[in-house]
């Protein structure tokens, strides 16, 4: 009896211990989930392509074949589904505003030239605000000037230049300026890029135009802009460039009423 009676405490004992430890996770099964109280829509499906290619959702300005989505397209040189910049600049036929841009490019594989001299080009969102583009492997110039440079305004964090000849690539977010009706600044330009998959800009205020002669400043221009690739002389090799529109932060509906509280920790 003495035995049974200290085996049933010892039991009892050991299932008060059991239930003891795992009360946290009985708190959090029983617990009052929180909701936000917004309706979120469902994110739309996107196919995002092969692995170096172009999303389905992507307006692909050139996939190797021909620049017909480009002014002064005629001019450059296209040969194994690349293009090489040659006599003048590229301008866009259609226009944009919040985008998100991805090209590849690569300077020249026979060094020539120095500092500017080099492997220069660059990529004019809405036909003014440049990401400069620069053989800058091994190669010194003015630091906001320099490869991955917003020109004349701010250096890259980090300089991920690969050798000359070598296939780069830029991935670009940018957000387009906004201006009142009476032609003054609303909102100023930001621009988040990667070269080669690092972070060079995050979500950095642009100043303005980004001019050699003057320094930067807004003026109101469209909402939308062409998408300009400079020819500064140098045959900067270019492939896959596509870009995608409205590139927004999903929003949703305030639902009636307030957020449901979080729970209150109980306290014994």
């Amino acid at each position: 009896m003495l035995r049974h009676f200290f085996g049933f405490r010892l039991r009892s004992v050991l299932a008060a211990t059991a239930l003891l430890s795992c009360g946290s996770l009985a708190s959090a099964f029983f617990a009052r989930e929180w909701k936000s109280g917004i309706l979120w829509p469902e994110p739309p499906i996107v196919n995002p392509g092969p692995a170096g290619g172009a999303p389905a959702d992507a307006i692909v300005l050139f996939d190797g074949k021909d620049l017909s989505q480009w002014n002064g397209g005629d001019q450059w040189l296209i040969e194994d589904g690349i293009a090489t910049a040659h006599k003048t600049g590229l301008t866009s036929k259609q226009s944009f505003g919040d985008c998100q841009i991805h090209l590849e490019f690569a300077s020249p594989a026979e060094v020539k030239g120095s500092s500017q001299g080099r492997g220069n080009s660059g990529v004019y969102i809405m036909g003014r605000y440049e990401l400069q583009i620069l053989d800058s492997y091994n190669n010194l110039t003015y630091f906001d000037g320099q490869c991955g440079a917003i020109y004349k305004q701010r250096p890259p964090m980090v300089n991920v230049c690969r050798g000359p000849g070598e296939w780069q690539t830029y991935d670009i977010l940018f957000t387009a300026p906004r201006f009142n009706s009476d032609g003054s600044l609303k909102s100023p330009a930001y621009i988040t890029a990667l070269q080669n998959g690092v972070v060079i800009h995050n979500h950095l205020e642009i100043l303005g135009t980004t001019a050699y002669t003057e320094p930067p400043r807004y003026s109101k221009h469209s909402e939308k802009e062409p998408l300009s690739i400079q020819f500064h002389g140098n045959p900067v090799r270019f492939r896959n460039i596509w870009i995608r529109e409205n590139v927004h932060e999903v929003s949703g509906e305030q639902l009636g009423g307030s957020a449901v509280p979080p729970p209150v920790a109980e306290t014994r």
